[in-house]
C-alpha cells in the first residue's frame, strides 16, 4: 500500500468516524447534544476535506480545478445526501415509515444521477 492511500485511509475514517458522532449527537433529541454534536460534525467535514487536499499532494496530483460542473456536482452530491439523511430520520427518528422511505428514496435516484452527470453517457 502507498503512504498517500494509507494517509488517505486514516484520515478518512478519523473524520467519518468525527462527523457520524457529530451528525448522531446533533440529531438525535434523547442525547441532548445538538451544539457539540453540530462541532463534531464540522471538525469532521474539515479533516475529510483536509484528506482530499493531503492525498491528492501526496499522489502528486494537480489541484482540483473549479468550475461549473464541479460546483454542480457537489451541490447535486450534497443534495442527495441531504435528501437520504433526512428520509433515514424520518422512519428511524420521528417515525414517518412511508414519507421517509419516499424521501429517501429520492436522495437515493439523485445521488445515482451523479455517475452520468460525472461520467457522461457514451
Amino acid at each position: 500500500m502507498k503512504k498517500g492511500t494509507f494517509v488517505a485511509m486514516i484520515m478518512g475514517t478519523i473524520g467519518g468516524i468525527l462527523f457520524a458522532l457529530g451528525m448522531c449527537m446533533a440529531l438525535l433529541p434523547e442525547w441532548n447534544a445538538f451544539w457539540p454534536g453540530v462541532v463534531l460534525g464540522v471538525i469532521g467535514a474539515v479533516v475529510l476535506l483536509v484528506m482530499v487536499l493531503v492525498w491528492r499532494k501526496m499522489e502528486n496530483k494537480k489541484p482540483v480545478k473549479l468550475s461549473g460542473k464541479t460546483i454542480g456536482a457537489v451541490l447535486m452530491g450534497i443534495a442527495g445526501a441531504l435528501l437520504f439523511g433526512t428520509g433515514m430520520c424520518l422512519t428511524m427518528v420521528w417515525s414517518n415509515m412511508v414519507v421517509g422511505i419516499i424521501v429517501g428514496i429520492a436522495g437515493i435516484i439523485v445521488l445515482l444521477c451523479l455517475i452520468p452527470f460525472i461520467k457522461g453517457i457514451k
